[in-house]
């Protein structure tokens, strides 16, 4: 959703730009102990013989072994790595201006992974060749299993030299696409029964529980999923994005846009001017806080600065492609149930 550049954005690049969020891109227009501490250890080093896994296409990739060439998206890669598991090459948004990690590449290594494309939709197919790829690795936010950030114009060609598998994050809820990648990341050889590994779930499942009795506390406190742009404002539905269907689910209290609204855009979101960003009370509001969008200490807006949640502090960050590990999905639900827990009644 990142970087969907056209001025008439096609049902890629709503997603691009709304699904993943409410919308990065199109929003321009209008990504043996190193196993057990998560630091990428070569995880599969002890598999031998054939590999397969079904993925949420419902295709099923056979290889004669289990893939130490692996390619993958860069939140993706990041999941991986948190269970122990290298790939060799990244595309998406992987380093910032400065060379520091972009907020998706997690604790990914970034030193260690050659960047095929730096931001969403950007994958240079000769450097991929170069890497003699046996699986590609990416999420889908579609029905029809579009493999995302993988270029349109280039995607026949990238098939041709590898396999690939997609996780589906698309109108489900954060569980789901979850345990999809502990088991993509089993497949590979990760130890899955490591402690750094058990603990990350344990405490992902606490924070659900906390995340669960803040919203039930107080069921009075409003939340908006919002995303920010040079020129517009936009609010995210909760029905097709899986941490805020998970985080509905849990009984969180969403703004949610009128059902008309977010027609033009697929169901994701709806777009407002800058002048009518107070069409919605909130008491807090969760920002997306991808690099390709304006962060909230960034946006010199006065009608953003005088939204009483914004007066009052309530501000919190979303990560609407979030990192599927559960070490990188608990600090998501406990940041929203302290925000809740310490949240005043303001919208």
């Amino acid at each position: 959703m990142r970087n969907a550049r056209a001025a008439h954005p096609t049902r890629r690049g709503i997603l691009a730009a709304g699904g993943a969020i409410g919308l990065g891109a199109a929003l321009a227009a209008c990504g043996d102990d190193d196993a057990k501490s998560g630091s990428g250890g070569d995880a599969g080093a002890g598999k031998s013989g054939p590999w397969s896994f079904k993925d949420d296409r419902g295709t099923t990739v056979k290889l004669d072994s289990v893939p130490k060439n692996i390619v993958a998206f860069t939140g993706v890669a990041a999941a991986l790595w948190d269970y122990g598991v290298e790939v060799k090459g990244v595309f998406g948004p992987t380093t910032t201006k400065d060379g520091k990690p972009d907020v998706q590449a997690g604790d990914l290594d970034v030193a260690k992974v050659t960047v095929l494309g730096n931001e969403w939709g950007k994958l240079n197919v000769e450097k991929y060749a170069t890497l003699a790829p046996e699986v590609l690795v990416t999420t889908t936010f579609d029905t029809a299993g579009t493999l995302w950030s993988v270029p349109e114009e280039s995607k026949d060609k990238v098939a041709k030299l590898a396999p690939s598998v997609a996780i589906s994050v698309f109108d489900r809820q954060l569980t789901q696409p979850l345990q999809r990648m502990w088991e993509l990341a089993e497949s590979l050889g990760a130890d899955m029964k490591a402690k750094k590994v058990t603990d990350a779930k344990a405490a992902f499942e606490k924070a659900a529980a906390r995340l669960r009795a803040a919203a039930k506390a107080k069921p009075e406190i409003r939340v908006l999923a919002g995303s920010a742009s040079a020129d517009l404002f936009y609010v995210s539905g909760t029905n097709l994005s899986v941490d805020l269907e998970y985080f509905k689910a849990l009984g969180v209290n969403f703004v949610e846009p009128s059902e008309e609204a977010k027609k033009a855009t697929g169901g994701w979101f709806e777009s407002l001017s800058w002048e009518n960003v107070d069409k919605y009370p909130a008491d807090v509001i969760i920002m997306d806080d991808r690099a390709s969008t304006i962060q909230p200490a960034d946006i010199t807006e006065g009608t953003w600065k005088q939204l009483p949640a914004v007066k009052a502090g309530q501000v919190i960050a979303r990560s609407p492609e979030p990192i599927l590990s559960y070490d990188k999905c608990t600090p998501l639900l406990n940041n929203l149930a302290e925000a809740i827990e310490n949240a005043k009644k303001v919208g």
